[in-house]
């Protein structure tokens, strides 16, 4: 459990500190080019194919339809570096405690839900109480069950 806690807060970390822009919208391939002067005939000769398979290239990035192996391929005759990266849109500690506060308050408000019918309904501070128990049992254990 440990080393899931550090794995977790390793990415984390590495990607607050990662600065990665979004892709524009007609892709890198054709941004990079542009910027280098480079005509679709000059990129194509170095990638080793024709100009209308380069002009397809750009169109199927733009549409993000790419291969990765294309998109490396073309970044190497560029001079580039291809890094391909997930970035999480909260922090992944976040999303596996919301996770976990979503499956307690699914499991609590059934065990509630019935009380209610037996005419025990607690209040809404047990309630809270008992989401906050359960989702912190449910951390305390191994995560993958948060995914089921």
């Amino acid at each position: 459990m440990d080393i899931q806690k550090l794995r977790l807060s390793q990415v984390d970390s590495a990607v607050k500190q990662a600065s990665v822009p979004s892709r524009p919208s007609i892709g890198w391939i054709q941004t990079i080019r542009t910027a280098l002067g480079m005509t679709t005939r000059q990129l194509a000769a170095r990638i080793g194919v024709t100009q209308s398979t380069l002009a397809e290239l750009e169109k199927s990035e733009a549409a993000d339809k790419i291969t990765l192996h294309s998109l490396r391929r073309a970044a190497d005759a560029m001079d580039c570096d291809l890094q391909y990266v997930l970035v999480p849109r909260s922090s992944l500690k976040k999303r596996v405690e919301n996770q976990a506060e979503a499956i307690a308050r699914q499991r609590v408000s059934r065990v509630f839900h019935t009380m209610q019918l037996e005419d025990q309904a607690p209040t809404q501070k047990v309630d809270k109480k008992e989401i906050s128990r359960m989702q912190t049992s449910l951390l305390a254990t191994n995560w993958k069950h948060l995914w089921e």
